[in-house]
């Protein structure tokens, strides 16, 4: 018995709410024997999580989820597995990220003050905002500080009512320059929960075709956003561009309705030849 995987999912270096630890043992607890944290933009948790998985006997290799542009898409999410983690280059760019996000977090916060003045209503404290996070300050980290509050029900009833209409864009990697960059730290890069770029099924294929010509290495198949019959289209389609096969929970521990660890909704546990298939590829590459 192998035991459960998990390729994508979040801690609160982004906008997970567990730290790299803490979800390492909850992943534990559920049976999952391997695992990739993957948080957004950010790489803090992975040596934690690695301490984390060898105290436990879990398998933790190195992972991020990076927000990319590309075309006439505008969020697109690239997830990379197996890099060194120490990479000067990947470290920089990050890191340039992280300042950018440090400011979005504060304009968004600052939005929401002017209307919670408005009302007459207590601000948002963006002290206590960085304080739920550690790294990285994303939206869900305002939303649970919203929730605390009582200005919002749920993270999904925050998002609706101060979040986005409050919202300031995001910045983007250009998707062949984070699979470069993924690349030149030496990982594997893959093309995160799919359904939610697009669900025309012809232009998903004009995508997977491009994003193979410039360097993509496989696709999350196995992912939350997908039913059955619609994994079984992506696998084709994998398969037939002989891309890498990879799955995850994108679990953060704050969804509404939840996300399971080692598994997803449609078919219950991941595939456990997906990582078996990652090590196989990160291995070839390092020959």
């Amino acid at each position: 018995m192998h035991g459960l995987i998990d390729l994508h999912i979040h801690s609160r270096c982004s906008d997970g709410f567990f730290t790299p630890q803490q979800v390492v043992e909850k992943a534990a607890r559920a049976g999952v024997t391997a695992l990739a944290l993957c948080d957004h933009d950010n790489i803090d948790g992975v040596e934690p999580a690695r301490r984390a998985g060898n105290d436990l006997g879990i398998q933790v290799i190195s992972g991020v989820e990076l927000s990319c542009v590309w075309g006439e898409y505008h969020d697109v999410h690239l997830l990379g597995y197996g890099f060194d983690s120490s990479s000067a280059v990947l470290r920089a760019s990050l890191d340039e990220f992280q300042r950018f996000r440090r400011q979005r977090s504060r304009r968004i916060v600052d939005k929401i003050n002017e209307l919670l003045c408005r009302r007459g209503d207590e601000p948002v404290d963006f002290e206590r905002v960085q304080a739920r996070a550690d790294g990285a300050v994303g939206r869900p980290h305002i939303a649970m500080e919203l929730m605390r509050m009582g200005y919002a029900a749920s993270v999904e009833d925050a998002f609706s009512r101060y979040l986005v209409p409050c919202n300031i864009a995001k910045c983007f990697f250009p998707v062949d320059e984070a699979i470069a960059l993924i690349k030149a730290s030496g990982g594997v890069a893959v093309l995160a929960h799919p359904p939610y770029i697009t669900r025309d099924q012809q232009a998903m294929k004009r995508l997977l075709d491009e994003l193979r010509e410039i360097g993509l290495h496989g696709m999350e198949v196995y992912n939350n956003g997908a039913d059955c019959a619609e994994i079984e289209w992506y696998l084709t389609q994998a398969r037939r561009r002989e891309l890498l096969v990879t799955g995850g929970s994108d679990f953060h521990g704050i969804e509404d309705g939840g996300a399971e660890l080692g598994k997803i909704r449609a078919i219950g546990a991941i595939p456990y030849g997906c990582f078996e298939e990652l090590q196989q590829l990160l291995a070839a590459l390092a020959a």
